[in-house]
């Protein structure tokens, strides 16, 4: 039997070089993320704006919903603008109006302004860098100011009152009065200016490109994909190919082992549920009502996408604004799929160790209520600040800090990171005595004790930025929290709790799942932790970023060609055994998230993650169908999956309806597909097409959101979310059916291996 010690070792120094890394590139982008002035002035002298205004700007901003209602640098939603964008375009259109009536004054005698030499010197005046770094000054000429004044007064009004842009609002998907304090509303068109000046202004050193290489892209300033994001995307499919190639070639030339013998009966079938295993039941009981209203608040924020304040002509935004739904909506996702990964570690320690530890049932209760507490008031805290304006204190510690997948204010995610570091108490010592025990399991539950503890430890993430911190900054730490804890290690998590289930049911062998899980994760980690980069390219950060992302990111689709291909194998495999028919609709579960992983996350991803694609693509629809397909296609069933397999111990059998599960994962599954294929890709296509011939700014405007086409596309959603509605209905009625009284049914036979373990 082949070791897997030096695969372990080889995981170790991946992990520590990788994270290194990651470590000095943030160290870069600190150093390099565009500076904020200590104020921007004209060439006589007058204050434009201060570094407090525009900081301010950034706090009102995030308080007024921040990524929730538009974006910055393309991180966020989609219905209202990209704002860095969108300022970008209006400030350069009013200083070319401002610059053709002065030469249209001078030369009166001219039939038409020269519009070439007023792009020109519009173009260098917009690139060219003026920040002192001695005085931590950007000097800006009179004509420019008055654009910036101009343009400041469009964003003034637009999160205020002003009544000449209500219909925008509508468009936008905006309540009146976003920002009810005008001080607010001034600093937040501070903080758009310096974001659309670190978009246009050319990088010291680096002439031709900006702090943001040159994104978004936006003719009239001479923003236009660079050299090394054309290079670097070139390599990225090269090495995605190579890779893929490697990985086919390495996989076909091992050999294949001798497959496990399947037992003749379930070996799981006379396991006894402990109490702590039992209090996990009302966990997955609150995944599917969290589930439900996850999808609810999809539809009402895609709907919202064609009536910006209305719910098919009820008043709804005026008590569930776009802000909150699509908060919710977000926030929900990431709380249910959570919740079942949890659970499943849970309840199957006690199940692998054979022992219930003191007290465990008890603590298994205190945390189910404390991650209530959690979402319930999380959830509430951020309606009624969003609702209420309640002003950026209040958002940042109680309510929606306003950033995508982690909007819950600073005090929440304290509560969660304790809950979390108590979940790995629990878990690991139900697990110990099963990590002290030698077997040839041990290296899958060590997997499963280590990725469990990354992730109690990494969501410390989530407090490492403050109210003051640099933006670039932000986005460097929101990334390692979302790509890294939800996408890295829940994953190897999950992934290595799905090997145990096949392992006790007999579908493969243990010593080839300890060297499958540990090969695995070393390939997935290998691209996965610098793949985090690819969030990256264009938030303020050094061009080494774009290089590593690219390289990294294209690497990280590579292990996921193989997956759907293995979970395929595994579902042909038990098709044949009879008594794997009760774990049937847990193994597909599992298969889907295989082909989820491989178009979802691989397809959809590499779609948009080369730098040359991603440049035109940000802040687009084409980023919503990678995520639905990756988030729910793949972490969303691999919860169910697990969901279901816990379920099928902790109730009798005979009370599982599973003709109900059919629909239900059919419905989800091909819902899925449909709204992803005929609704959100489409939308996204069209979308990148303004994108690539007019700008970012036009793809995000209401000329192209609010076209026929693309409200046309928002419809289309609807067979889909029916679909997929009426399959998340059939889950629900599956498990609220398991509370019904068992009926009394024949003596249980135990398979020989548990009868023998019983004797």
């Amino acid at each position: 039997m082949k070791t897997t010690g030096r695969l372990w070792r080889w995981l170790g120094l991946i992990f520590v070089l990788s994270f290194g890394a990651l470590g000095y590139l943030g160290w870069q982008i600190y150093l390099f993320a565009p500076p904020i002035p200590k104020q921007v002035v004209t060439t006589d002298g007058q204050l434009v704006y201060t570094g407090e205004q525009i900081q301010l700007g950034q706090q009102a901003w995030l308080s007024a919903g921040g990524q929730q209602l538009g974006t910055v640098w393309g991180h966020g939603s989609y219905v209202a603008p990209d704002w860095s964008a969108d300022w970008l375009h209006r400030e350069a259109s009013a200083l070319q109006a401002i610059r053709t009536a002065q030469q249209r004054q001078a030369t009166p005698a001219m039939a038409s302004p020269d519009k070439a030499a007023v792009d020109t010197r519009v173009r260098e005046e917009m690139r060219r860098n003026t920040y002192d770094a001695s005085t931590g000054t950007v000097t800006v000429s009179a004509d420019r100011a008055q654009a910036i004044r101009e343009v400041a007064r469009h964003y003034v009004g637009l999160f205020g009152t002003d009544p000449s842009l209500a219909t925008l609002r509508e468009q936008y998907a905006m309540t009146e009065g976003a920002l009810p304090e005008k001080v607010e509303r001034e600093a937040l068109a501070a903080f758009f200016f310096w974001s659309s000046w670190a978009a246009a202004t050319d990088r010291p050193g680096e002439a031709g490109l900006s702090y943001t290489s040159n994104w978004p892209h936006e003719p009239l300033v001479g923003n236009t994909l660079s050299t090394s994001a054309a290079m670097w995307s070139m390599v990225s499919i090269i090495l995605l190919l190579a890779g893929i190639a490697a990985m086919l070639w390495l996989h076909r030339g091992d050999g294949h082992e001798a497959e496990a013998e399947v037992p003749k009966a379930d070996p799981l079938l006379g396991a006894k549920a402990t109490p702590s295993m039992k209090a996990t039941r009302k966990y997955f009981f609150v995944v599917i009502g969290l589930m439900l209203l996850q999808i609810g608040m999809g539809v009402v924020t895609a709907h919202y996408a064609v009536e910006g304040e209305s719910f098919f002509g009820l008043p709804l935004a005026q008590v569930l604004p776009y802000v909150i739904s699509r908060t919710v909506h977000t926030q929900i996702g990431v709380f249910w799929i959570a919740t079942a990964w949890l659970a499943t570690g849970l309840y199957v320690a006690p199940l692998l160790s054979g022992r219930e530890p003191r007290l465990q049932k008890l603590g298994v209760d205190a945390l189910f209520w404390a991650l209530i507490v959690v979402v319930l008031g999380s959830t509430l805290t951020g309606w009624l600040g969003t609702l209420q304006h309640r002003g950026v204190d209040f958002s940042f510690w109680l309510g929606n800090q306003g950033l995508e997948f982690t909007s819950m204010g600073r005090v929440w995610q304290l509560l969660l990171f304790v809950g979390l570091l108590f979940w790995v108490f629990l878990l690991g010592r139900a697990l110990w005595p099963a990590l002290k025990k030698p077997s040839e399991t041990r290296g899958l539950i060590a997997m499963v004790f280590l990725s469990a503890t990354c992730i109690g430890g990494f969501y410390a993430t989530s407090l490492t930025w403050g109210r003051h911190t640099h933006y670039s900054m932000i986005e460097y730490w929101r990334w390692w929290l979302v790509h890294l804890w939800v996408e890295g290690f829940f994953e190897v998590f999950a992934t290595a709790v799905v090997a145990l289930i096949f392992t006790n049911l007999g579908l493969i062998k243990a010593a080839s799942a300890n060297r499958a899980i540990v090969a695995e994760t070393i390939v997935f980690l290998f691209g996965g932790i610098l793949g985090t980069l690819h969030h990256l390219y264009w938030t303020g950060t050094p061009t080494s970023v774009i290089a590593v992302g690219a390289v990294f990111s294209a690497l990280e689709v590579v292990p996921l060609t193989l997956i759907g291909l293995e979970a395929l194998q595994t579902w042909r495999r038990s098709k044949d055994v009879a008594w794997l028919g009760a774990y049937k609709w847990v193994i597909l579960s599992f298969v889907a998230v295989g082909f989820w992983n491989t178009v979802g996350a691989g397809l959809l991803g590499f779609a948009i993650n080369p730098p040359a694609s991603l440049y035109y693509v940000q802040g687009l629809n084409m980023t919503a169908a990678h995520g639905h397909a990756a988030l729910f296609g793949v972490y969303g069933m691999l919860g169910i999956g697990l969901m279901l397999f816990c379920l099928r111990g902790l109730y009798e059998r005979g009370l599982h309806a599973d003709k109900l599960l059919k629909p239900a994962f059919w419905g989800l599954n091909l819902g899925l597909g449909m709204m992803v294929f005929m609704s959100l890709l489409p939308a996204g296509i069209y979308q990148a097409w303004a994108s690539i011939t007019r700008g970012l700014w036009y793809a995000r405007s209401p000329e192209i959101i609010h076209s026929q086409v693309m409200e046309t596309l928002v419809w289309l959603r609807v067979p889909g979310d029916m679909v997929f509605a009426a399959g998340s209905v059939c889950l629900a009625l599956y498990a609220l059916k398991l509370l019904r009284p068992a009926r009394p049914g024949p003596a249980m036979v135990l398979s020989p291996a548990t009868a023998a373990a019983k004797r």
